[in-house]
């Protein structure tokens, strides 16, 4: 048996009593656990099984894949488990099924790679035999945990803010006996009038209590960009569900050639108590640890202040930028951002020599002479109607062109980055974009990864021509047959390998993710970029709603909000503006030389204090939704507060309703620890309250006029007691409004 183990004299029992086990039966059992979560796995003869999620029992038994396709023909699959070649860790489990013949292995592994958070699972399956095979749907994840009718769940997702935040955004839903639920997601969200929203891919499973602070759940995400399902469905007895690729519109298929592997997208589980907002409070540093860029992380200053030319449209030319930069300067920030328009044509991705007559680098050089980053805008897999730059596209396009099409001032046709030559070219062009335009930063915009193919020469499983449908929307046209998710995972691949290679030789450049403002926010795009557009609505209401939603899932220095021209006739409706885009990462996308001395100077002081007091929070502190998520008319707001410094800020933000004071509970606090809580912008006598007073009264917030803002500091005044008690959630001052 090969059964690889971590260090110390308790492995060597571990292994000891593994090995007596698999001697005595045909099956063992391991525990896989993280600070939150713990995992019980067996393996047995043909198929392994989850056990146990924390207090969760499960009796589904992994289903996996029972037939392949060889030379057209439909084989049967036998799996046989293999100990010898399962590999346990500390960290680590993964066992192994061979399948004699056909020749495969499948590995079902399971990875802690951090001591807190969820835990990661994925099944590859490697085809080890001379013969080209096709392989059908393999699920990331299964579960059938016992629910009996009397207990009281409920399922928590999150839409994507994709174009413009919905109403709801945030889902709550009661899951009664009978519930089914399908959320899904992909590489271009099309919200559509009527129908489910995509969500980030992602649900918790909550079990209410009358004691919000005994609550407990289990959540499941997915780490991947692709078409992507996760479903839930509630019987008498039980919760079952599914996670991973879409299996729709179908059937699915995915070519394997010999000795090639097929990846499940991954997947992480994990368990909370506490709430929703307690278990972001693990999921979010998670998030960071395990996906971010620790390059990016490393450095103080992100999230950056960021200065975009989008204001002036597809208007920004040399002399724009050169007066922008300085701008950027004299205001305090941080990165000057070259938005879409700086291009000869969609799909030529070199400068326009008669906007741009020195070229970009010359632009990344004036910006870095004042102390600038610089970074542009790019929707590098558009191709024109024959061509990207002076390659011939040949058959990259994911559809045939009619003859006389043209591309949108910005927007083209995608070409298929999971063909190989596609791929290296795409690799090749993201490359020399970033060195030689000097780039610090780079956006992918727009319909980036494709999501169907009529191609029949590419890697993926070729369409059904007999149900397959063609639409063009902005300029772009999408395909959708049953090739679809299978098209979708290899361009998606093939995206991750492109950003990573460019992370490998360029590990400080920054990437955006933009897709259109927030169609493609997924974890799989968090490990290969360092921030989301979250929607492509600006004004304020729709940047709130959109990073209240996103912030319950991501860290909040990954959620960039554009914060564009709107009517502020007073000097505390600008600073709600600002606010309103500051709450992450903030980029101004607005004329800011037509701002009054007023408003500057204001900008200046909220860009300042941005630095000194709030970006350090939104990096590393814990956040709290205190307030319901925003409307327009009641008043709402977020708190950071990180208990290591005892400190902490809320937001609150007043709506256009009536109400000028409202009473705000905060959370998070130790509970017999003193504070002093400071208004930023009417200072009153500051008084200093206990963590418990704190947590069960509040205290008000008071704002006389509609669409204005206050930010609440909270200071510790005492050293943090070595015997301070665990702090306990208050009651939210208001639900979720649904």
């Amino acid at each position: 048996m090969k059964v690889r183990m971590g260090r110390g004299g308790a492995d060597f029992s571990l292994r000891s009593a593994i090995f007596a086990l698999v001697a005595s039966t045909c099956a063992f059992c391991q525990t896989i656990q993280t600070r939150e979560t713990s995992i019980e796995l067996q393996a047995q003869e043909k198929s392994p099984q989850l056990l146990r999620l924390g207090k969760w029992r499960n009796s589904a038994r992994e289903r996996l894949i029972d037939t392949v396709g060889i030379d057209g023909h439909t084989t049967g699959v036998t799996w046989r488990f293999n100990p010898r070649e399962s590999v346990i860790t500390r960290v680590r489990l993964a066992y192994i099924y061979d399948c004699a013949s056909p020749p495969l292995r499948l590995t079902w592994e399971w990875h802690a790679p951090v001591p807190s958070g969820p835990i990661e699972h994925t099944i590859h399956i490697q085809n080890r035999g001379p013969k080209e095979i096709w392989i059908p749907m393999q699920d990331s994840f299964q579960f059938r945990f016992r629910a009996g009718p009397a207990m009281v769940l409920q399922n928590f997702y999150v839409e994507k803010g994709a174009g413009k935040p919905s109403p709801v955004g945030v889902h709550l839903d009661e899951l009664p006996v009978g519930y089914h639920w399908n959320g899904v997601s992909s590489t271009y969200a099309h919200p559509a009038a009527g129908e489910p929203r995509e969500i980030i891919p992602f649900f918790a499973i909550e079990h209410s209590a009358h004691i919000r602070w005994s609550q407990t759940g289990w959540y499941a995400g997915i780490e991947f960009s692709g078409r992507t399902r996760l479903s839930v469905n509630r019987d008498q007895s039980s919760l079952s569900g599914v996670v991973g690729l879409n299996p729709d519109p179908g059937p699915f298929r995915t070519r394997l050639k010999p000795g090639e592997i097929f990846d499940t997208p991954t997947v992480f589980i994990g368990a909370f108590t506490g709430g929703i907002d307690s278990m972001g409070n693990v999921l979010r540093p998670w998030v960071r640890r395990v996906l971010g860029n620790p390059e990016t992380w490393r450095n103080p200053k992100y999230p950056l202040l960021v200065n975009n030319s989008w204001g002036s449209g597809m208007q920004v030319d040399e002399a724009l930028a050169t007066t922008m930069i300085r701008d950027s300067a004299d205001l305090g920030l941080e990165m000057f951002h070259i938005d879409a328009g700086w291009f000869r044509g969609v799909g030529d991705w070199v400068p326009d020599p008669k906007k741009f007559p020195h070229g970009l680098a010359a632009v990344a050089g004036a910006a870095h002479e004042h102390g600038l980053k610089f970074g542009i805008w790019c929707d590098w897999a558009q191709a024109d109607a024959s061509k990207i730059n002076d390659t011939p596209v040949k058959d990259w396009t994911v559809s045939d062109l009619p003859a006389g099409w043209k591309p949108d001032a910005f927007k083209s046709q995608t070409i298929d980055i999971g063909d190989p030559a596609a791929h290296a070219y795409a690799q090749e062009q993201v490359l020399r974009i970033v060195e030689d335009y000097k780039l610090d930063m780079l956006e992918h915009d727009g319909y980036l990864v494709a999501q169907g193919c009529v191609r029949v020469d590419h890697p993926h499983a070729p369409p059904d021509f007999s149900r397959m449908s063609i639409t063009k929307d902005e300029g772009s046209f999408f395909v959708e047959s049953s090739n679809s998710t299978d098209v979708s995972y290899h361009a998606v691949r093939a995206y991750y390998d492109i950003y990573g290679e460019l992370r490998r030789r360029h590990p400080g450049v920054l990437l955006e993710i933009c897709n259109d403002g927030g169609r493609m926010v997924d974890f799989g795009s968090a490990a290969h970029g360092d921030y989301f557009s979250i929607t492509d609505s600006y004004d304020p209401l729709s940047n709130r709603q959109a990073f209240y939603d996103a912030s319950r899932l991501l860290p909040a220095a990954m959620l960039e909000a554009y914060v564009e021209k709107w009517p502020a006739p007073d000097v505390a409706n600008f600073r709600y503006m600002l606010r309103s885009g500051m709450m992450g990462w903030l980029t101004i996308m607005l004329d800011t030389s037509q701002w009054s001395a007023k408003e500057r100077t204001v900008a200046k002081e909220e860009i300042q204090l941005y630095k000194n007091e709030l970006r350090p929070l939104i990096r590393d502190a814990n956040l709290y939704h205190v307030w319901p998520r925003p409307d327009g008319v009641h008043w709402d707001g977020v708190e950071y507060f990180d208990p290591r410094r005892g400190k902490g800020v809320i937001y609150a933000f007043r709506g256009s309703g009536q109400g000028d004071f409202y009473r705000c509970i905060p959370q998070g606090l130790g509970w017999t620890r003193k504070y002093r809580i400071t208004f930023h912008d009417h200072p009153s006598n500051n008084p200093v309250m206990t963590g418990r007073d704190l947590m069960t009264s509040g205290f008000t917030v008071t704002l006389p006029e509609p669409h204005t803002s206050e930010l609440v500091f909270i200071d510790a005044v005492d050293p943090l007691a070595v015997n301070e008690p665990p702090s306990r959630p208050a009651p939210l001052s208001h639900p979720l409004r649904e």
